[in-house]
């Protein structure tokens, strides 16, 4: 068993690294030469300031957590809250399409002493409220895009996520407001899946208290789920603020509005790649889009830049606090989950 879990594990890390080199790759060899003038211009101030954006957002996020942990009377401090975000985002990081970040919130919720349905509850109310949050600023994107005449190019793209977003909650819709025909079709599928009745009841079993966590969740008071919303508002600006704040640090004029809608539709179609971070289809999305707007050097620094802030910062500044909180217990158990989501099996999908 030891063997074949060290086996996963390096399986997994030669995926991270060849995510890495893809990942670093093309941005490098988009912006040639004239790249490293464009990050020797770059003041460490500008680094700091969006480091320091991504500081604040997990901060944020840590409030969203102990505000819910709060409501189903599991207090939780805010540097264990902060220390549980930080690992929960290095795990989503470090895994194929997110597919360890679910696994890893709930189980670092059930040390803490959450029940499991309730833990997997509490994933489903934050990843629904990042969906509602996603679905309003679309709305406001092409609002204000339809001010600006040179960017009505951008309309596919904006209804390409908006479809995508619409499909997501029309199915979270259905899944909570029919889920007793769900149960049975799905019941009748894994019989079929030769699936033993023990685990079929199982998981039937597992897929109800969920649903009751998720009611009880949604039955909060309303000035605290209006408090969590607001922070989840709060992060997704500073989280979608960066590549903003870096294209203008390099004195370039783009619209805050469609760096908005690169960083959706990018990370987005990155989790098609199946790869750690969405390595390869975030940049090559990336650059697609800016392209347009942006000489090869200054692309190709702002995309390293903006990469480093809100991808291999996480995993830097967040593997100690995994190893601290969760440990190779917890890596061993996302090792095969990783294996099998790079194996096409369902993964875990990433928030907008």
């Amino acid at each position: 068993m030891a063997v074949a879990a060290a086996v996963r594990i390096r399986r997994s890390l030669w995926l991270a690294a060849a995510g890495l080199a893809l990942g670093l790759g093309i941005p490098l060899a988009y912006g040639g030469a004239g790249l490293f003038g464009r990050l020797a211009a770059i003041s460490p101030l500008l680094l700091g300031a969006v480091l320091g954006m991504v500081f604040a957002g997990w901060n944020f996020n840590a409030g969203r957590l102990r505000l819910m942990l709060g409501g189903i009377r599991q207090p939780m401090g805010h540097g264990r809250a902060l220390a549980t975000v930080m690992a929960t985002e290095f795990a989503f990081s470090a895994t194929p399409a997110g597919s360890g970040g679910p696994l890893a919130y709930v189980y670092l919720l059930r040390r803490h002493g959450v029940a499991g349905s309730a833990a997997a509850a509490l994933y489903a109310l934050d990843v629904l409220m990042d969906m509602l949050f996603f679905a309003a600023l679309l709305v406001i994107i092409a609002l204000a895009l339809l001010f600006r005449p040179e960017a009505l190019h951008a309309g596919w793209q904006i209804g390409l996520l908006a479809a995508l977003l619409l499909a997501v909650l029309a199915g979270a819709w259905l899944a909570l407001r029919h889920y007793r025909p769900l149960l049975l079709r799905g019941g009748r599928l894994l019989r079929r899946l030769n699936i033993p009745p023990a685990t079929r009841r199982r998981i039937a079993r597992g897929l109800l208290r969920f649903r009751q966590g998720l009611g009880v969740m949604l039955r909060l008071s309303r000035g605290r789920l209006v408090a969590i919303y607001l922070l989840c508002i709060g992060h997704w600006l500073l989280r979608y603020s960066i590549l903003y704040v870096l294209i203008r640090g390099l004195g370039e004029p783009v619209p805050w509005a469609y760096t908005l809608l690169v960083q959706m539709l990018a990370l987005t179609l990155g989790q098609f790649t199946l790869l750690p971070g969405g390595s390869g289809g975030v940049e090559l999305g990336f650059t697609a889009l800016l392209a347009p707007l942006l000489d090869p050097p200054t692309l190709g620094a702002v995309l390293l830049l903006w990469r480093f802030a809100t991808y291999y910062w996480y995993l830097l500044a967040g593997a100690p606090v995994f190893a601290w909180i969760a440990g190779r217990t917890l890596w061993e158990r996302l090792a095969p989950h990783s294996a099998r989501a790079r194996g096409g099996e369902a993964p875990g999908t990433q928030p907008l």
